[in-house]
């Protein structure tokens, strides 16, 4: 007799795989975009170094808070819909069973096989049944605050390290061109994993990550260029 081994599905991931691939991309392209601008405004070399290790640790302290505040939203609006269900469990019952019933009758379920599987959940644990059934909620799309934030933060200081790496060791007549080849590299790197882990083809998503990275390189070196000028 074979042993059923419990299926892996990529949506157990896509949670903190949403947050780290944003993150990622989000650090690499803003502190890459940030550094061109500076280096191409001929900022000297302690001003271009400050200024990718301020976009680094401001932009990780902005997404950790953004995500924070973002899926706290989502774990509030979470908590108040359940609180809604239990309380209307508990002051008509009979009606929160009936909708239940009509749930699984519209998703093809024959009226008596509907009635007893509403009920039997009901029996087991008509909340969970609720707030998966009629709401939507699952234990993979839960709200989690904390672990968004944080990985947000650590993945948006991982992707910005890269380019501040770089501009710190370069020979400054080479910087911007040496910023933003590892740039590509790096949105090429991470297009293709993110495709691959969410199962999805890679070149698509690959070539949107670099088309945008490299737009906003080339904006910000314009603008640098032009305000160094100027001032």
């Amino acid at each position: 007799m074979s042993i059923h081994q419990p299926e892996r599905h990529r949506l157990d991931r896509v949670g903190w795989l949403r947050a780290v691939v944003l993150g990622a991309n989000d650090g690499l392209i803003s502190t890459s975009s940030l550094l061109t601008g500076i280096i191409a405004s001929a900022a000297t070399r302690s001003t271009v170094i400050l200024t990718g290790f301020a976009g680094l640790c401001a932009g990780s302290l902005s997404m950790a808070a953004g995500e924070y505040v973002s899926v706290s939203a989502q774990a509030d609006a979470e908590a108040a819909d359940t609180e809604r269900e239990r309380r209307e469990l508990a002051t008509d019952p009979d009606a929160e069973l009936a909708e239940l019933a009509a749930i699984y009758v519209e998703r093809g379920v024959g009226p008596s096989t509907a009635a007893q599987v509403a009920a039997d959940l009901h029996r087991s644990g008509a909340l969970q049944a609720h707030l998966r059934d009629e709401l939507g909620f699952s234990e993979h799309g839960a709200a989690r605050p904390i672990q968004a934030a944080f990985s947000s933060a650590v993945a948006f200081a991982c992707g910005a390290l890269a380019p501040v790496l770089v501009a710190l060791v370069a020979p400054r007549r080479v910087a911007l061109a040496l910023v933003v080849a590892i740039t590509v590299f790096a949105l090429a790197v991470l297009g293709i994993i993110g495709a691959r882990l969410g199962g999805a083809p890679w070149r698509r998503p690959t070539l949107r990550v670099l088309t945008a990275g490299v737009a906003a390189m080339a904006v910000t070196a314009v603008v640098g260029r032009i305000v160094g000028t100027a001032i």
